[in-house]
């Protein structure tokens, strides 16, 4: 597991329970940038539900810090019923503050990494259909169309599907 991964001024790490309101925050605040009629479920106790997914023994909760404030965070585990080597990133977040920045790749890379040395073969996500900015960055990461999961008329997400590199191989 990785518990800290240094990208230049960038520390990427496991985050802590006592961090979940702040991983909340950042997680509505850059959700509400591509909900114009406001984040759904807003009336959901987003720091509970991270702190749980923080605590998760299967799962993972990696944060971006940067000047000892985090600034990103990933969220990934295996789905329920999926196989083994397969994993489902459930939330990616930069701060919209500092977007263009690097740090959404480098947390990419850090999640890559720690796909890689759980013996992941695939990752798979949904992204919502508005949200065209962070659907051109998972194109740069080398996601593409989940062939397995296409959209559906009326479907608000698209699906993505990332082929973990082996060992050694381009990431």
């Amino acid at each position: 597991m990785i518990s800290e991964r240094v990208h230049h001024a960038l520390v990427i790490r496991t985050a802590l329970p006592a961090e979940a309101e702040v991983i909340a925050d950042l997680h509505v605040r850059a959700r509400s940038t591509y909900y114009p009629d406001g984040v759904p479920q807003a009336d959901v106790d987003w720091a509970e539900a991270w702190r749980g997914s923080i605590e998760r023994p299967n799962a993972h909760v990696l944060c971006a810090v940067e000047r000892g404030r985090i600034v990103g965070i990933a969220s990934f585990r295996t789905p329920d019923g999926a196989p083994a080597d397969t994993v489902k990133l459930f939330q990616f977040h930069v701060d919209p503050g500092h977007w263009r920045a690097g740090i959404g790749t480098a947390l990419h890379a850090a999640c890559v990494e720690e796909w890689r040395a759980d013996g992941k073969r695939t990752a798979v996500l949904d992204v919502h259909v508005d949200n065209r900015r962070a659907q051109a960055f998972y194109a740069r990461q080398g996601w593409l169309p989940d062939p397995e999961n296409p959209p559906a008329e009326g479907d608000h997400h698209r699906f993505l599907r990332y082929c973990v590199p082996r060992e050694g191989t381009r990431e």
